[in-house]
């Protein structure tokens, strides 16, 4: 019997049961759906993470107190308050790190902000005017405190876009006065809608002076980072060198083990962050394609239901000349097209709910989402489904060839 025949063949015993061949390949069509879901979002997941981590640019340098975390165990030592006002001083001096071109610290936590009746919680970050330039944030009305405010401990403040909307509507909110734990703060600028840069949103945000923050707001005498601007790109290498150096020296460590600091540059961070997104999407697809197997077991079941059905249907072929391999063609071809084609609407369905939940996300919680369509993630599924559709597919299309023609037609 020729390839064309036995296709045709294998089509009408599959439309002969159009439902029951719609619930059979149910398992395939949620196996792959789930795995071009899970790959999709995770690969936007991995995007959005990487272009917030670039944000911040990429000749920034950040020093962190405490032990680099390795695991668990080791959260405790980011609390640690090692990086004081004399490693930020010794920082700054150009001939302990000649490739740094700006260096500033940063302190940040969570407070209540208040004007009138009205409140809001927001993440204050306390640092110098260079904050401006190196996440780029201007502001669109009024201006930035001074080195001097920062000298001065004065009690200004720099506001972002939603919460000048929480707490001013549409009054205007330049000049005014919000408290802060007590204590009242003059509005001197306000940032433009921005949205995340480098995993911070600044919209929910404000700014002040770092000795501002660190003596009135978190009462603290340590730093939560220190960022660094190297000078290009070509010497990050050189200019982390120098920092550890320099640190090292303003802590009287010898001995690298006994480093209560660490340092990581954009590309660490970068690299660090997509391999975790690229583990964790791999190991979701895997815990998805399970389905698969269970697709699988499920159109094995309704094949043998199949072959026990058109037991006559077999014996007449075979009187009619039908041969072993003919049988078997068939019936494995029947299994292979139903997980073909499961693996088809798997990949659309997929591909159309992760669009869906890109746009969502895009558009109702304002993330910067891009939506992937994982191609090799799509093939993989439709070359799995179809080996699926072999692989469980033999044994009743052997069940089915092995039948005795007189035996069949016999069957009742």
């Amino acid at each position: 019997m020729r390839i064309k025949h036995i296709f045709q063949t294998a089509l009408k015993g599959l439309q002969a049961n159009k439902t029951r061949s719609l619930l059979t390949i149910l398992g395939i069509v949620i196996g792959v759906m789930s795995i071009i879901l899970v790959v999709s979002l995770g690969q936007g997941a991995q995007k959005l993470i990487l272009d917030q981590v670039q944000g911040m640019g990429s000749k920034t340098i950040i020093v962190a107190p405490g032990r680099q975390p390795t695991g668990p165990s080791d959260v405790a030592q980011v609390l640690s308050d090692s990086l004081r006002v004399r490693d930020y001083e010794s920082l700054k001096r150009k001939e302990n790190v000649p490739n740094a071109m700006n260096v500033m610290p940063l302190v940040f936590g969570g407070e209540s902000s208040s004007y009138g009746n009205e409140t809001f919680r927001l993440t204050i970050f306390g640092s110098t005017p260079l904050i401006e330039t190196l996440f780029d944030i201007p502001v669109s009305e009024g201006t930035y405190f001074t080195d001097e405010d920062v000298r001065g401990r004065a009690s200004v403040i720099i506001i972002g876009d939603k919460v000048r909307q929480e707490l001013f509507g549409s009054s205007e909110a330049l000049g005014e006065n919000i408290k802060i734990k007590g204590k009242s703060f003059r509005i001197i600028g306000i940032l433009p809608k921005k949205g995340q840069v480098s995993f911070f949103n600044f919209d929910e945000a404000a700014i002040i002076p770092y000795t501002t923050a660190q003596d009135y707001i978190f009462g603290i005498k340590y730093f939560h980072r220190i960022i660094i601007e190297a000078d290009s790109e070509k010497n990050i290498e050189s200019a982390v060198n120098d920092i550890r150096a320099t640190v090292r020296e303003s802590h009287d460590i010898t001995i690298a083990d006994k480093d209560d600091f660490f340092i990581e540059t954009q590309a660490d961070l970068a690299n660090r962050l997509s391999t975790i997104t690229s583990i964790l999407t791999l190991f979701l697809a895997a815990v998805a394609a399970i389905s698969l197997i269970v697709g699988g077991i499920g159109i094995m079941n309704i094949m043998l239901v199949s072959v026990t059905e058109r037991t006559k249907e077999i014996g007449l072929r075979k009187a009619l000349g039908a041969t072993y391999r003919d049988i078997l063609a068939q019936f494995l071809l029947e299994a292979v097209i139903l997980t073909g084609l499961g693996g088809i609407m798997g990949i659309i369905l997929g591909a159309g709910l992760s669009f869906i939940i890109s746009m969502v996300l895009t558009n109702v919680l304002s993330l910067s989402w891009s939506f992937t369509f994982p191609v090799s993630a799509a093939l993989l599924g439709l070359g799995v489904s179809g080996i699926i559709g072999l692989v469980f597919g033999i044994y009743p299309a052997r069940t089915a060839a092995k039948k005795s023609p007189i035996e069949a037609l016999r069957y009742e």
